[in-house]
């Protein structure tokens, strides 16, 4: 009788080291000063976006600038943010119903539970989305692997305000 081999179940060890996170995620955004906005993990998307409206382009000393606000609590306009971010390219983007758009391109640090990493978001009106925020396949790739069967594993942001609002609560 002929032996067989079973394939390994063992993951290899850069798969090994990325933590895992659901199909939707809290997510910090510091230098945009949210604290935390839901984000949907969409591999279909090339590209992370989040809702923004009232976009302005500016320049300072010759550096392009975008300004725009943002909602970060689906279904509600309260709070609203204002941020200013340098512009780090404008794309041509399609959208999940086909169209394309020209898109601001900004870079920020995304804070996924106790991760941050640098993502490329495209500023896009997703005021009538599910989601405020939406984290690409660009960013998920290389950080992090994802149980689409499950919700909110990486838990809150680690922000400096969320550890300081941490530190401030009564101990047990």
């Amino acid at each position: 009788m002929a032996s067989t081999k079973r394939p390994s179940t063992a993951l290899p060890k850069s798969v090994s080291r990325k933590p895992l996170i659901g199909w939707r995620e809290w997510v910090g955004l510091p230098q945009l000063g949210v604290d935390q906005i839901k984000a949907k993990i969409d591999t279909g998307a090339r590209t992370s976006a989040i809702h923004a409206f009232k976009i302005r382009a500016l320049t300072d000393g010759g550096v392009p600038y975008v300004s725009f606000r943002l909602h970060p609590v689906q279904r509600r306009k309260t709070p609203e943010i204002e941020c200013v971010a340098p512009v780090h390219d404008r794309r041509r983007v399609r959208s999940s119903n086909g169209e394309q758009q020209m898109r601001y391109v900004i870079r920020t640090p995304i804070i996924l539970g106790a991760h941050e990493v640098l993502a490329e978001v495209t500023l896009a009106d997703r005021d009538q989305l599910g989601f405020r925020m939406l984290l690409g396949r660009e960013l998920l790739r290389t950080h992090f692997l994802i149980d689409p069967g499950r919700s909110f594993l990486a838990g809150s942001p680690q922000t400096d305000s969320t550890a300081e609002q941490m530190a401030a609560l009564p101990s047990e």
